[in-house]
């Protein structure tokens, strides 16, 4: 059983900054990829970024530039680094890894 663990949401003005950490119980080393996805409310989840266990980075079009995902396999973690955030990024954040491994969600509020 893999568990996932999102923390770092929060409020922040626009164009403020956050960093999300999803941490998983055992090695990520073992994953092939991983992924932060977003839900706005009365939205569909769509996907933010991903990794693979080769480092290769992927993004929507909406965060590129601004967001940056890395992973630490010493500690078990993926993280979004995000910049010049938006009210438009205000979402709760999910960490994924397949074959259908979530975790709880972590909120960010991105003020005007």
């Amino acid at each position: 059983q893999v568990q996932l663990v999102e923390s770092g949401g929060g409020l922040v003005q626009a164009g403020g900054s956050l960093r999300l950490s999803c941490t998983a119980s055992g090695s990520i080393f073992r994953f092939i990829a991983m992924y932060w996805y977003r839900q706005a409310p009365g939205k569909q989840r769509e996907l933010v970024a991903g990794i693979t266990k080769s480092c290769v980075t992927n993004y929507a079009d909406s965060v590129k530039g601004r967001f940056t995902i890395s992973r630490d396999n010493a500690k078990n973690t993926v993280s979004l680094q995000m910049t010049s955030l938006k009210p438009e990024d205000t979402a709760v954040y999910y960490c994924h890894t397949p074959p259908g491994y979530w975790g709880q969600g972590t909120q960010v509020t991105v003020s005007s």
